[in-house]
C-alpha cells in the first residue's frame, strides 16, 4: 500500500512512545520511513524545521532521563538557542515520537491524532 504524503517518523527504537507509533502504522498498513536519532543523527537543519512549525517548548522533553542527567549550569538561563544545542549534542532531549505527515508535524503518540491526520 502507498500513501499519497510522505510519512516519517522520527524517535529513537526503544522508546516505548516510538514503539506504539511503529506497531499502530504497521497495523494500518500505512508506509512510512523511521528515522532513527541514534543512528542517523540529527541535523541542525532538520531541528530547526521543527522548532519553526512546533516550537522549542513542544519539542524539548524536560521530564526525560536525558533532562535529568544534565548539569544544572546546562538547565539555567535556557534560551531557544541554547536548547537548539543541547538538543543537537544529545537528540534524546527531543520528545518522541515526532511524525511528519507531509509537511505536518506530530509530537507525541496519540492514534486519533494520527487518524486525523491520515
Amino acid at each position: 500500500m502507498t500513501n499519497p504524503v510522505l510519512i516519517t517518523l522520527y524517535g529513537i527504537k526503544n522508546c516505548d512512545s516510538v514503539k506504539k507509533a511503529r506497531s499502530w502504522l504497521d497495523a494500518q498498513p500505512i508506509v512510512y520511513a523511521f528515522h532513527d536519532y541514534r543512528v542517523e543523527g540529527l541535523s541542525a537543519e532538520l531541528l530547526e524545521i521543527f522548532v519553526e512549525q512546533l516550537g522549542i517548548d513542544a519539542i524539548l522533553n524536560q521530564r526525560s532521563t536525558s533532562w535529568r542527567q544534565l548539569d544544572d549550569a546546562q538547565k539555567q538561563n535556557l534560551t531557544a538557542e541554547k536548547a537548539q544545542q543541547l538538543i543537537l549534542s544529545n537528540p534524546t532531549l527531543l520528545k518522541r515520537p515526532i511524525v511528519a505527515i507531509g509537511e505536518q508535524l506530530l509530537v507525541g503518540f496519540n492514534p486519533d491524532t494520527y487518524t486525523k491526520a491520515l
